[in-house]
């Protein structure tokens, strides 16, 4: 009875984990406009800033959006949140409140309210593209297009799949608003 138990547990456990790797992990990016209002790079991640900055130093948008993180989790984003700024966009440094996806797609909703953004790219991980375009789309009704760096370790991606099924299962059920 107890292995029969358990071979079942393992058996949906890995269906789940393989769905998970499909909804995390092999989804496409969006195609990127000729221009956008911003772009947005979420924390979480140092993968995350380089691609932010390629795609703004191709002129692609006039401000780039820093999801603000502690110098020690990302020492680059702190250089240059708090340092010279830089002269081809404006740049905006803002710490997301809470500290959590929720939170920057709330900063994003009142960011492009208030400069009257149409057209918004995020940057942030492939294993995080599902969840955070379901929760900054529930905060505005910009268009979105979603980029994700592929440069995460494969033990990173490993451990994101049941963490990103946590955290899109508590979204889902107890924090639905924006």
């Amino acid at each position: 009875m107890f292995r029969s138990v358990l071979s079942t547990l393992f058996v949906v456990g890995a269906v789940a984990y393989g769905y998970g790797i499909w909804l995390f992990l092999l989804h496409d990016q969006d195609r990127l406009p000729a221009h956008a209002d911003a772009i947005v790079v979420l924390a979480g991640s140092r993968e995350r800033l380089p691609v932010a900055l390629k795609l703004a130093g191709t002129g692609m948008a006039n401000t780039l959006v820093v999801s603000e993180d502690n110098a020690s989790n990302d020492p680059d984003r702190y250089r240059l949140c708090h340092g010279t700024k830089p002269k081809r966009y404006k740049l905006v440094c803002q710490f997301a409140s809470p500290s959590s996806t929720r939170g920057e797609a709330r900063m994003i909703a009142n960011l492009a309210d208030q400069r009257n953004w149409k057209t918004v790219v995020v940057v942030t991980s492939r294993y995080h593209i599902y969840r955070a375009h379901k929760l900054i789309r529930r905060c505005t009704k910009v268009d979105l297009a979603m980029r994700y760096t592929d440069k995460d370790a494969w033990w990173r991606k490993a451990i994101a799949v049941p963490l990103e099924y946590i955290k899109l299962i508590r979204a889902e059920i107890s924090q639905r608003s924006c």
